[in-house]
């Protein structure tokens, strides 16, 4: 086949780069400005409380306040009826430890309306000072690149949906900031990734290894303080808390639910009721994370470093929503930051772009057509490693 000299290669390369690049942008732009709208308007006007999250944190609050079982399934559904469920709604029961209710206590003292408002707007204080402070740690570049952290997709989906996945990314970045000043504080930060434990397990493993080799152990005597606190908390307000949250979790029904990642994905490919299938990729995935701190363990560095690893961690995390793909952002603003081409910043967009306009198609978040997201950051992450190590 005849080729094009290179002078005209390099033109029809610029045309197709000088349309597509401002396209690229300008659907980026439209389809966050929208959803940012949309996401006001319904926070404002409180429309949204039903279908968030949120309500069953307000539920769990409001049995802790009259002294009752926090994942009492029965009577949260009955609250959440009272309130204007329909019989056919989707019932929401929180599902976090019970080291999380001094946190979702407040909201049991509020009517539904304004713990919905109060919710959005901690969760809106999560995502601005995690990139805030991320945007600090990386230097303070003037290229406003950082922005891409405040409308990562998955965030925005977790005010959306008032998940809990943006105060475990504030435990996230503020371990980051503080590990090696500040150790204690570090420690005291993971209680807010203790929320969303099994997100964390190869970050975890190398963590413990990292503070035992470091004789960091301010950070584990934070980590203890903050989780044995919020534990006796919980204990006083319920002593049989654990217990209940035992059972509910038994009997919650998990593992009939589709969940849109590749361990559950694997599960029921495999064999639908056997749970011990979810967690062979995370065990697989923290014998890999041993292996790739050891060989880096001399120069470990825990916000370039940790930023793989921490993909590692969503990407084979026993179960995972789209929502908790929010604590990618410290890995995504590390490599936004090693970027080198404009292709590998589009495509970062691009992605981001479809997953918001992924509801549009009808699908809820047990759709399948989320099971591509987290593969993907970790195949562009790669790129952008494997991009700059060629150059």
């Amino acid at each position: 086949m005849p080729q094009l000299p290179t002078d005209t290669r390099t033109s029809w390369r610029e045309r197709v780069r000088s349309i597509v690049e401002p396209a690229v942008v300008t659907v980026y732009t439209l389809t966050f400005t929208t959803f940012v709208l949309g996401l006001v308007l319904l926070i404002l006007t409180g429309n949204n409380a039903h279908g968030r999250d949120v309500v069953s944190f307000w539920a769990a609050g409001r049995q802790v306040v009259h002294h009752a079982n926090p994942y009492d399934s029965a009577a949260t559904f009955q609250m959440e009826r009272s309130v204007g469920f329909s019989s056919n709604s989707e019932d929401f029961i929180m599902r976090n430890p019970p080291t999380a209710l001094c946190l979702v206590m407040p909201l049991g003292y509020l009517g539904l309306r304004a713990a919905n408002l109060l919710w959005s707007l901690l969760l809106l204080a999560a995502l601005a000072l995690s990139v805030h402070l991320l945007w600090r740690m990386l230097g303070r570049p003037g290229n406003k690149l950082h922005y891409l952290g405040y409308s990562f997709a998955p965030a925005l989906f977790c005010i959306l949906s008032g998940q809990t996945a943006l105060f475990a990314l504030l435990g996230l970045v503020l371990f980051l900031r503080y590990h090696g000043e500040r150790p204690f504080i570090a420690g005291l930060s993971l209680w807010l990734c203790a929320l969303k434990p099994h997100l964390f397990l190869p970050f975890a493993v190398v963590l413990l290894l990292w503070i035992v080799l470091h004789r960091s152990y301010r950070i584990l005597a934070g980590a203890l303080l903050a989780l044995g606190a919020s534990s006796l908390v919980a204990w006083l307000l319920d002593p049989a808390v654990w217990s209940q949250y035992a059972q509910m979790m038994h009997s919650s029904g998990i593992e009939k639910e589709f969940i849109p990642c590749l361990a559950v994905a694997l599960r029921f490919a495999l064999h639908s009721h056997r749970m011990v299938l979810q967690y062979i990729p995370a065990g697989v995935a923290c014998l890999w994370a041993i292996r790739y701190y050891w060989l880096r363990r001399s120069s470990w560095d825990w916000m370039q470093d940790g930023a793989l690893l921490m993909i590692v961690s969503i990407l084979a995390g026993p179960y995972s929503w789209i929502t908790d793909q929010a604590l990618l952002i410290p890995a995504l603003l590390v490599g936004v930051y090693r970027a080198t081409t404009r292709v590998q910043l589009g495509l970062l967009m691009l992605a981001s772009t479809l997953i918001e306009i992924t509801p549009l198609a009808g699908k809820g978040m047990h759709s399948a057509l989320y099971l591509w997201t987290t593969p993907f950051w970790f195949v562009w992450f790669l790129y952008v490693l494997n991009r700059r190590g060629a150059e």
